[in-house]
């Protein structure tokens, strides 16, 4: 049966909820897998040890089972509401979190904030305010978390185009530009402008999914903070223990976090390359053997997908995402009420879990969009 999506209490307001933090002996944080939802899990539980109050931290896939090994006064999830949850934070969490921190008095370092808001799809208009009254500066060129032009180009799941994916494609694609070993603010402009044209040819807006991945802020654990974004996002979804201590601020998983990005970014990519496609009306689907549904689909609907709404299905779990006003959370419960499953999800984007023939969930998720 689908659950996630009806009858969900109203989220608690920043204060109400710092309220309950303060008055609690023990927290327990449940992320979903989302680097927004890990970013949001990360704040808080910097402000709660900043407080000396302790916490237990985790990200939960999608229809898994939290582990609740201990037992706390309060359980807040990040991303989506679980049954088991006293509290959650499900619309922008990264950015209501960060209000969460300052209504607990906690100073609050604004840049993981930042990183959740724009893994969610936009850079919080108070979170950013915060991160520039911090000093935090843009400069032009591409948000990436590596210094290297090239690794950076091929393994970011903020863009989509002919270098993704391939580190010699993205080499030989920026040979032409003659990049310096240090890039100046022009030579930043020249690869963005470069990226701009490569990535843009697909659907009309695309150009503004790749408008996301430029001019980023500079500063935090990475390079830029929409790569800190992507990273969290990759290991939140492959490597939730990692993604934890990542979003705790433990340096020293640095290089196990972008070579668990680098994984991630590669498996979207070549399936997004590899799909079977096929287009209806309104909907586009990619079936795949193996892929990162969640992020496909994000890629699909970006740069790809030339209907509203796009579909990646493998054996038994899809994702959906779409551009337009489309609810397709609740076309994805109408699809698994159709054939035995579970739809997790909110507005433009969810995930399913299904038990059938996927060419006949496929047929009932068309029927509900």
């Amino acid at each position: 049966m689908s659950t996630t999506g009806r009858n969900q209490a109203p989220a608690p307001a920043p204060s109400d909820l710092a309220d309950s933090l303060a008055g609690a002996a023990f927290v327990r944080l449940v992320s979903d897998a989302t680097g927004a939802a890990l970013a949001a899990t990360g704040v808080l539980a910097r402000a709660l040890d900043a407080a000396g109050t302790p916490f237990q931290a985790s990200v939960v896939a999608p229809f898994a089972e939290s582990d609740r090994t201990t037992e706390a006064d309060l359980t807040v999830a990040l991303g989506r509401p679980r049954a088991d949850a006293d509290d959650a934070l499900s619309a922008a969490p990264a950015a209501t979190a960060f209000r969460v921190a300052r209504e607990l008095g906690a100073t609050t370092d604004p840049i993981l904030a930042l990183a959740g808001s724009i893994a969610g799809g936009d850079a919080d208009g108070t979170v950013a305010d915060a991160a520039e009254r911090a000093g935090l500066e843009r400069r032009p060129g591409l948000a990436i978390p590596v210094a290297d032009v090239a690794d950076g180009l091929a393994h970011s799941t903020l863009l989509s185009g002919p270098f993704s994916g391939d580190e010699t494609a993205a080499a030989a694609a920026l040979e032409d530009l003659a990049l310096p070993a240090d890039l100046s603010p022009e030579d930043h402009r020249r690869v963005a402008s470069l990226v701009a044209l490569a990535a843009t040819g697909s659907v009309p807006r695309a150009s503004d999914a790749v408008a996301r991945a430029l001019h980023p802020y500079v500063g935090g654990p990475f390079e830029t903070v929409g790569g800190y974004a992507d990273v969290l996002d990759a290991v939140a979804r492959t490597e939730p223990g990692t993604g934890i201590a990542l979003a705790l601020g433990h340096d020293s998983v640095h290089d196990r976090a972008l070579a668990a990005w680098r994984t991630h970014a590669r498996r979207a990519h070549g399936a997004v390359d590899d799909a079977t496609t096929g287009r209806y009306d309104g909907l586009f689907v990619a079936r795949g053997d193996a892929m990162p549904v969640g992020t496909v689909a994000r890629l699909l609907a970006d740069f790809h997908a030339p209907e509203p709404v796009a579909l990646a299905v493998v054996d038994g779990a899809a994702a959906a995402r779409s551009t337009d006003d489309r609810d397709v959370a609740a076309a994805m419960r109408a699809a698994t009420d159709a054939v035995g499953g579970e739809a997790v999800g909110s507005g433009d984007r969810a995930r399913a879990q299904f038990d059938a023939p996927t060419s006949a969930f496929i047929e009932a998720f068309r029927e509900a969009v």
